[in-house]
Formats: structure tokens, sequence, C-alpha cells
């Protein structure tokens, strides 16, 4: 059966092309450990370093440069732990714990030339487990039960409830307009039209001279009485009583 962790997808976290590993000597008291104590300027090892993670667990492995041949590795559970410390007299070089396969342990000094390269490696570490604090709190939350009250908009044992649905309110219908805007106008009372003016005349003698001006028609269509006449011009006058006069002179023979 496979453990925890070793099913799951590999990612990488952090590619360093060199690092050096130092033997370092047994602790002799807890104080702080130092580089200056480990012989900086001669290596025990040189390769490549190589940050994993699978799940939760990240993996600080030392490899060969060229081919590639697994030469330790460092399971890191948590950071800043007992498998990655760091020195108290600078920020290259750090305490790796490192594992075999039959789970016997050492510590080993690792340090970076570029102090660039130390800190990606730090940074690489960080930013793993925050992201396993994260998932930590998320899963914690999700297994937690949830106390707070729950509003119940259920109905009770008994209860009911009416709906008025009213009807509908016919609408007014109003009377249609013609398309020009202006509305309908109503018959005359009686269900008769006046007469035009010149129906209303009382005089039967008078007839409108053919060929006459406009003038003579507004005056027939304006005049209400057979006796009474403008006279403008004497002559017209005299004109006038000489034609009636002719016609009464004539006898019947």
């Amino acid at each position: 059966m496979a453990t925890e962790g070793q099913s799951e997808y590999e990612s990488i976290l952090c590619v360093k092309p060199e690092v050096n590993v130092y033997r370092i000597p047994p602790r002799a008291s807890n104080r702080a450990v130092r580089a200056a104590d480990w012989k900086l300027d001669a290596p025990d090892w040189t390769g490549r370093m190589r940050v994993t993670a699978r799940g939760k667990v990240a993996y600080v492995k030392l490899e060969d440069k060229i081919s590639g041949e697994l030469f330790a590795q460092a399971p890191v559970e948590e950071y800043p732990g007992i498998a990655v410390e760091t020195v108290s007299d600078s920020s290259r070089y750090f305490i790796l714990r490192i594992q075999d396969d039959n789970g016997r342990s050492a510590f080993i000094g690792i340090g970076f030339g570029d102090r660039g390269d130390a800190f990606d490696f730090n940074v690489a570490l960080q930013d793993h487990f925050k992201w396993v604090k994260q998932e930590d709190e998320f899963s914690k939350q999700a297994q937690a039960p949830d106390n707070t009250p729950k509003l119940d908009l259920g109905f009770k044992e008994g209860q009911t409830i009416t709906l008025n649905i009213g009807q509908s309110k016919k609408k007014d219908r109003s009377r249609p307009q013609s398309s020009g805007g202006f509305g309908l106008l109503p018959p005359p009372p009686g269900g008769k039209l006046a007469p035009p003016p010149s129906a209303r005349s009382t005089n039967h003698n008078t007839q409108p001279p053919e060929g006459g001006s406009d003038t003579g028609c507004l005056l027939d269509l304006d005049s209400s009485n057979s006796n009474s006449a403008v006279q403008s011009n004497p002559s017209t006058a005299t004109a006038s009583s000489d034609l009636w006069g002719d016609f009464d002179s004539v006898s019947p023979k």
C-alpha cells in the first residue's frame, strides 16, 4: 500500500543549477549554528538542487548535474522546522536533514554562491506551506458543524395561506379621433341644416345681370330688403327709372 503523498502528482517548486554540500560537525550545545565553522572553501559535494511537492510534503532533492542521479533528499513537512534550518551568520546557507529509504537521517550543510538563489529557495518553501495552511483551514471549516440558526420558512401544522386574486378592470373605450387630430363635430339640433343666405332673400324680381362683376354678386347675397337699395351714382338711378318708365308706358293692344 502506498504511503500518503506517494500516489499524488509531483509538482516542481524550485530548481537551482548549483548548490554546495558541506559536512558539518555535531552540535556541542544548543547555541546557534554558524556557517563560518564549516569548510566553505572546500565543499564535499556540488550538484543541482530541485524542490518538489507531493500533496502537503515538500522534498529537497540533491541531484547530479549531468546524469540527474539522486544524491540525497530531505522530506520537509513544515517550514520553518527541523528539516530545514537557517544559520545565524549568513542568509546563503542552510542546515538540511536528509533521509534514506530505510528512515535513517543525517544533518548536512548546503550553501548557494548567489544570494538570489538562496532567496528563491526560501520563498518556494514558504509559499508551499502557506498553501498547506490554507487547505487545512478549509478542511476544518467544511467538517465543522454549522451552529448558526437557520431561517425556517416552512408552513407550520394547520397553517394556511389565502390568496386574493382581483378581477381585471375594463378599460374605458375612448371615442376614436380623425387622423388630423381634431374631434368629430356634433350634428346640428333637430337634424336640419340652415339654408344658405341666398335662399332667405325676399326679392324675387331682382335677377343677377349676365356677365356682371363679382361685386354685384356680393350685393345680391347681402341684400335682405327688396324695397331698399343703395344708389352710388345719380345717373345710374335715372337710368333705372327710365327703364321702368319705358316698361310701364307699354300698353296692351
